[in-house]
């Protein structure tokens, strides 16, 4: 019933951007550009904006579709069923506990065999999620900073941030190739220019799409790292995000959201600069120390 409601939810919201988009649309192009002596009318139609949507959104939710198995794909895993070693007992306990403790269905288990410490959580839906860490992390980590991360990594299922990230990702790609396709239709006597106006558009604004996307993930970070102080423990989070650092840091690793496109799943990632997809270390850890103080949260 969860994941029914879930689907709706993305219909509906699909629906009620596309309405609000196309009455945007209109109302700009033959009442508000007029005004400025901008003309569109008959150079754009709603059927440009429909395509874009279509385009914008179906390419976003088929990547969401497709996250569990490109994960899968990218890296060597394999799947926690019957933990045998003790280390495989403690992660799929964790999130065994958090989501009988949720009321959502069990995640996939898996880990993968990679020095550098982290964690991801990826899928369609909170009861279609998988969770997984890297044998780095584990090898790193106290067991309490282990459960730590996984209750991190549970928030974003629980939260539903992959669906809420894909609903913003579909939103930029719209806005990217409509705009793309309104700058080429004013070559349309000259294809070949139009085509390379399309392209070069569409390459220039996905990197400026990538601003409002990367702050979104900087947020969801923060609620990540808050639900599972309340999870867990503020102490084993702040130990698990010290140490995930000094890992990554001793590693010379750095993940780039725009060579990586599972960037944003990580556990750790950029903290730098406007396309960072986590906040600092320092600006994590001092919201979980104020939420120890007893102040807002940010």
């Amino acid at each position: 019933m969860k994941s029914f409601k879930s689907i709706l939810l993305l219909v509906v919201t699909n629906l009620l951007i596309f309405v609000s988009l196309s009455i945007s649309f209109t109302i700009l192009v033959n009442f508000i550009l007029p005004i400025f002596g901008v003309d569109l009318r008959g150079s754009v139609s709603g059927a440009d904006l429909l395509w874009a949507l279509l385009i914008g959104f179906g390419g976003a939710f088929i990547s969401l579709l497709m996250s569990k198995h490109l994960a899968r794909a990218g890296l060597q895993m394999q799947r926690i069923d019957a933990p045998q070693s003790a280390k495989e007992h403690l992660v799929y306990d964790s999130v065994a506990q958090l989501a009988n403790r949720l009321g959502i269905r069990m995640p996939e288990v898996w880990v993968y065999w990679n020095d550098e410490p982290n964690a991801f959580a990826t899928g369609p839906g909170r009861n279609h999620s998988m969770v997984a860490v890297s044998s780095g992390l584990v090898n790193l980590l106290s067991d309490n900073e282990v459960r730590a991360v996984l209750a991190h990594e549970m928030g974003h299922v629980y939260n539903g941030d992959m669906v809420s990230t894909t609903l913003l990702q579909g939103l930029m790609n719209t806005f990217v190739f409509w705009l793309s396709m309104l700058a080429a239709r004013q070559f349309d006597d000259r294809p070949m220019v139009a085509f390379a106006v399309s392209i070069v558009l569409q390459i220039g604004l996905s990197f400026l799409a990538l601003i409002p996307i990367t702050w979104f993930s900087r947020r969801r970070e923060f609620a990540a790292d808050r639900f599972a102080a309340e999870q867990v423990g503020v102490a084993p989070m702040i130990s698990a995000l010290q140490k995930l650092q000094r890992g990554a840091e001793a590693l010379h690793v750095v993940h780039d959201v725009v060579r990586d496109p599972m960037a944003t799943a990580y556990i750790s990632g950029s903290w730098r600069g406007w396309f960072a997809t986590h906040p600092s270390l320092e600006a994590r850890v001092a919201a979980l120390r104020a939420l120890q103080n007893g102040y807002s949260y940010q």
